[in-house]
C-alpha cells in the first residue's frame, strides 16, 4: 500500500492508504469521497499536475510519503437543446449526455480533448475551445459538429458564437472562420476580406454580424434573416453593441441611437418608432420583438406586436425601469426602480406572461425575473418567488409555494422552473416532461453549486452538486437521464 498527504488549500491534511497499482483517478475519487468536495486537481510538491485519470500512481511518479496539493476546480456546463456537455477549465474530459446525434456523444473525440478552456453550443453540436487555440467539434454535422473543412484555420481561437446551426470563430489577429450550414452562415467566402479586427459577433437563427473594430459591421448568412444588412450599411458607424431576434439585428450606436435590419415583422423595421431611439443603454428582444431602455429610465418597443413590440397599454408605467426579461413565446416583463414590475404581450391563448394582473400586488422589491417559453418567475428581496403565465408553463407554483423559501436563483427549460434555495436544496415545478417535477430524484438534490437547463425550449436539467456527482431530470432522452455516465464525473 501506498501512504500519500493530500490537503486543500484551506484546511489540514488527510493520510490516504491506497493500492500502488492504483491510478490517479482512483486516488482523486478517494479523496473526493473523503473530502466531500468534487472537482479536484492534484499538484505535486514540484509543481507538477496530474491530470489523466487513467495513469497509474507509479507512472506519475507518485512514492511513499508524498505531499499533494488538492486544488478546487470549476465544473461548468454548456447544453444544446438535446445534449449537455460538462468540463472543468483546463481539464483533459469533457462529459457529455443526451441525444448522442445532438452532441451527447463525444467519443469520437474525446481523445483530442485536452486543456478544454470553453465550450460553445449550437442547436446540435458542441465547439470547446482548447488551451493552444485549436477548436475540437462534435455533434449533429448540420448544426456545426464537423469542422474537418476547415480545421487546420482553427488556431489561435479566443472565441466561438453561434446560430442554431452554423458556427463563427475569432481569431487572435481578429479574423472570422466558419463552418456549419453553407446558407445559414457557415459560408462566409462573400464577406470573408472585410472580416478583420472583428471585436465580437451576434446571430439570430441564421446570420450573424460582426462588430469590427472601427465600429462598422460585417453581416452575411441568410439575407431574409439578418445576413443582409447594405440597405443600412452607410448608417452602421460607432457601433457599441448589437442586439438580435429570430431574425433581425439592432444595433445601438455610440450616440445612443439605433440602426435595424432584417425581417421587418420581427423587428428589422424600426421606422415607426426611429424618432424616439435616442440615448439607448440597453436591448432586450423576445422571438420577434425588441425592447429598448433609455437612459431615462423609459422604453420604446417595436416588431411584432403578437410577441411584445406593442407596449402602448402600459407605456405610462414604463418609467425608471433598471432592466428587461423576456419570454421566448413574446412577453416583456421590466424591473422599476422601487422593485416593482409592468408586463406587456399579446398573450397565447390567454397566458404568455404578458399579463401579470393577477400577482400584480405581490410584486414587490422584485430583485431578479427568469422566464420559461411563456411564463415568469420573480425572485422577492425576502427570497420568496412569484409566478405568472402559462401555468402548464411553470406560471403556476402553487403547489410548491410553501417550499420557495430563501431562493437564491432561478433556472428554467421550456416549460418548467427549478429553484436553488439557500440550503442548497431544489424546488422544480411546470411540466413534468420539461423538469418541472424532480421527485425522482428530489432526495439527491442537496449542497447543489449551480442548475443548468438545455437551450432554448429545453426539456431537461442538470445539477452540480458539491461533492462532485451531477443529478439530471426531465426529459430522458435529452439529457434527463445521465445514468450512463456517472461514473465519470469523478474523473473530471
Amino acid at each position: 500500500m501506498l501512504q500519500v498527504d493530500i490537503v486543500l488549500p484551506s484546511g489540514k491534511p488527510k493520510n490516504f492508504s491506497i493500492a500502488e497499482s492504483s491510478k490517479v483517478g482512483d486516488l482523486k475519487c478517494l479523496a473526493q469521497k473523503s473530502f466531500q468536495q468534487g472537482f479536484l486537481k492534484f499538484i505535486t510538491a514540484d509543481g507538477h499536475a496530474l491530470v489523466d485519470p487513467n495513469q497509474s500512481l507509479l507512472a506519475a511518479g507518485l512514492q511513499e510519503g508524498d505531499h499533494l496539493t488538492a486544488i478546487v476546480q470549476q465544473a461548468k456546463m454548456a447544453a444544446t437543446d438535446e445534449a449537455f456537455a460538462m468540463w472543468c477549465c483546463g481539464g483533459d474530459r469533457i462529459v457529455t449526455w443526451g441525444r448522442p446525434d445532438r452532441g451527447g456523444d463525444s467519443s469520437a473525440v474525446q481523445d483530442q480533448l485536452r486543456n478544454v478552456q470553453q465550450v460553445q453550443a449550437t442547436c446540435g453540436a458542441f465547439a470547446a475551445i482548447l488551451a493552444d487555440g485549436s477548436v475540437v467539434t462534435w455533434g449533429n454535422p448540420l448544426c456545426g459538429g464537423d469542422s474537418s473543412a476547415v480545421q487546420d484555420q482553427l488556431r489561435n481561437v479566443q472565441q466561438v458564437q453561434a446560430t442554431k446551426g452554423t458556427c463563427a470563430a475569432i481569431l487572435a489577429d481578429g479574423s472570422v472562420i466558419t463552418w456549419g450550414r453553407p446558407e445559414d452562415g457557415g459560408d462566409s467566402s462573400a464577406v470573408q476580406d472585410q472580416l478583420r479586427n472583428v471585436q465580437q459577433v451576434q446571430a439570430t437563427d441564421r446570420a450573424f454580424a460582426a462588430i469590427l473594430a472601427d465600429g462598422s459591421v460585417i453581416t452575411w448568412g441568410d439575407p431574409d434573416r439578418g445576413g443582409d444588412s447594405s440597405a443600412v450599411q452607410d448608417q452602421l458607424r460607432n457601433v457599441q453593441q448589437v442586439q438580435a431576434t429570430c431574425g433581425d439585428f439592432a444595433a445601438i450606436l455610440a450616440d445612443g441611437s439605433v440602426v435595424t435590419w432584417g425581417d421587418p415583422l420581427c423587428g428589422g423595421d424600426s421606422s415607426a418608432v426611429q424618432d424616439q431611439l435616442r440615448n439607448v443603454k440597453q436591448i432586450q428582444a423576445t422571438w420577434g420583438a425588441f425592447a429598448a431602455i433609455l437612459a431615462d429610465g423609459s422604453v420604446v418597443t417595436w416588431g411584432d406586436p403578437e410577441f411584445g413590440g406593442d407596449s402602448s397599454a402600459v407605456q405610462d408605467q414604463l418609467r425608471n425601469v433598471q432592466q428587461v426579461q423576456a419570454t421566448y413565446c413574446g412577453a416583456f416583463v421590466a424591473i422599476l426602480a422601487d422593485g416593482s414590475v409592468v408586463t406587456w404581450g399579446s398573450p397565447k391563448n390567454g397566458v404568455n406572461g404578458g399579463d401579470s394582473s393577477a400577482v400584480q400586488d405581490q410584486l414587490r422589491n422584485v430583485q431578479q425575473v427568469q422566464a420559461t417559453r411563456s411564463a415568469f418567475a420573480a425572485i422577492l428581496a425576502d427570497g420568496s418567488v412569484v409566478t405568472w403565465g402559462d401555468p402548464e408553463d411553470g406560471g403556476d407554483s402553487s403547489a410548491v409555494q410553501d417550499q420557495l423559501r430563501n431562493v437564491q436563483q432561478v433556472q428554467a427549460t421550456g416549460g418548467a422552473f427549478a429553484a436553488i434555495l439557500a440550503d442548497g436544496s431544489v424546488v422544480a415545478w411546470g411540466r413534468p416532461v420539461f423538469g418541472g417535477d424532480s421527485s425522482a430524484v428530489q432526495d439527491r438534490l442537496r449542497n447543489v453549486q449551480q442548475v443548468q437547463a438545455d437551450q432554448a425550449a429545453g426539456t431537461a436539467f442538470a445539477a452540480i452538486i458539491a461533492d462532485g456527482s451531477v443529478v439530471t431530470w426531465g426529459y430522458s432522452k435529452n439529457g434527463g437521464d445521465s445514468s450512463a455516465v456517472q461514473d465519470q464525473f469523478p474523473h473530471l
